[in-house]
């Protein structure tokens, strides 16, 4: 939402803080919207000081949960989760950090059940044509081919 106004500090403030303790943002989405509401640069590096001192504001956690739910829920990739992370300019020291959280088995064992899944929906005769188009389709969800060639067998 554009604003023909900027937006008072006081009042961003706040609503960032509502925001957040709502739900996980980055420094990146919140910076995006202080600008948007056209937050000074010095008044937006004060709000956002303030959200990390009072924890409304953690890159790290934020990472974290990124990366448990789109692994669970959304059965995502590291390579995709990666990506979409750097896009919201979390640094990779960080997204390293967060990719400690997930439990290599169950990592694989998602893995394996979307191949199996996949699988079953185009029937028993699996033949070369049908394997490329799995291993496509798990490498588009972000997988790593070795892992990939690993569940396929």
């Amino acid at each position: 939402m554009r604003l023909s106004k900027p937006m008072p500090p006081d009042k961003a403030l706040i609503k960032l803080e509502e925001l957040c303790a709502r739900s996980e943002h980055c420094t990146y989405e919140l910076m995006t919207k202080l600008k948007n509401w056209k937050v000074g640069e010095t008044e937006s590096r004060k709000i956002l000081a303030s959200l990390r001192r009072n924890r409304f504001l953690d890159d790290s956690r934020y990472a974290t949960f990124f990366v448990r739910d789109r692994y669970r829920f959304a059965k995502w990739g590291r390579i995709k989760i990666r990506i979409h992370l750097r896009a919201k300019r979390i640094s990779d020291d960080i997204i390293d950090e967060a990719f400690d959280e997930i439990d290599e088995d169950e990592y694989f064992s998602i893995l394996y059940e979307l191949a199996k899944a996949k699988i079953k929906r185009l029937g028993d005769d699996v033949d070369f044509e049908a394997r490329q188009k799995i291993y496509r389709w798990l490498l588009s969800r972000g997988y790593e081919s070795s892992l990939i060639s690993k569940a396929m067998r």
